[in-house]
């Protein structure tokens, strides 16, 4: 059994991306929170790592420049949750080391949404063109706020979506699958889009060079329309996915309906939204609380 720190770390990566089904970029992400740990503190062996070691590589991360002079709270807590995960691989595979949960994570204040108006979004969604691309920016546009689809997820997409139906499923986070549904205008756009095209790739969504679209891409053509809509404020596709979880809880749906749609794994990530649902129950309140004393 490999007492290195350097290969345990490996494989310790290889069962993220293989057993776990974590992406790429994520893998990509624990490597280099990891390899920073490991460089800072030297330790070379499982058993040697402390808290006070910890202690002090949080220390050194607080003292980090960043935007706002040190870095963020947020950020110092990814070191965190992967040193967390690495030492429970560890625990797993009976390895003597620190115990996961002796390390906390710092508090850090509520997360503030970044979202756009119904008159901001309609602005941004009317893009009147018939060029293929577009109709192709039309179809992605809807599409994101008809099914609240991650760019990533988006970008993955074939041209084997039935469109005779009002859902299909979708790969996400962790290889996950869901189910997300079709909106009338997705649906037209999207058929609009097809009937345009002349190519035979299989991709939903290419680019004029007739390969696939990154998320890269994706996001640059978000914040070209968002400008000509003349928005102000930062647009992404994840500020859309914002909008169709807001525009779903200020309908009436549920967190739970809400957070399977969204597909997150953990309701708390969709907590980010109650902020919708408090202002509801404080319409609720004021429509029927104390209606006998008048």
């Amino acid at each position: 059994m490999a007492t290195d720190l350097k290969e345990l770390k490996n494989q310790f990566l290889e069962y993220l991306e293989i057993e776990k089904g974590r992406s790429v970029k994520t893998v990509e992400n624990y490597d280099r929170y990891l390899t920073r740990f490991l460089a800072h503190t030297k330790v070379t062996s499982p058993g040697n790592i402390t808290e006070q070691m910890v202690r002090e590589f949080r220390i050194y991360l607080n003292r980090q420049a960043g935007v706002d002079g040190t870095m963020k709270r947020k950020t110092q807590n990814y070191y965190m949750i992967s040193l967390r995960a690495f030492l429970k691989f560890l625990r797993k595979r009976d390895i003597e080391s620190l115990n996961p949960e002796r390390i906390e994570l710092a508090k850090v204040g509520g997360r503030d949404l970044d979202l756009i108006s119904s008159d901001e979004l309609n602005r941004l969604m009317t893009i009147k063109g018939t060029s293929l691309y577009e109709l192709r920016d039309k179809a992605i546009l809807e599409l994101f706020f008809s099914t609240g689809l991650r760019v990533s997820e988006l970008c993955a997409l074939n041209r084997d979506i039935d469109l005779s139906r009002d859902e299909f499923s979708v790969r996400g986070k962790g290889e996950k699958v869901r189910v997300v549904f079709l909106s009338p205008a997705a649906k037209d756009a999207i058929k609009a889009y097809e009937k345009k095209r002349g190519d035979v790739e299989e991709a939903l969504f290419i680019s004029t060079s007739n390969t696939r679209l990154t998320p890269r891409s994706v996001e640059r053509l978000v914040k070209q329309y968002a400008i000509k809509a003349g928005i102000t404020r930062k647009v992404t596709p994840h500020v859309i996915r914002h909008s169709f979880a807001t525009d779903l809880l200020e309908n009436g749906a549920d967190l739970r309906s809400v957070q399977a749609l969204l597909g997150h794994a953990n309701i708390a990530t969709t907590q980010v939204y109650t902020h919708v649902t408090d202002k509801h129950l404080r319409e609720i309140h004021k429509k029927f609380h104390g209606q006998r004393r008048k």
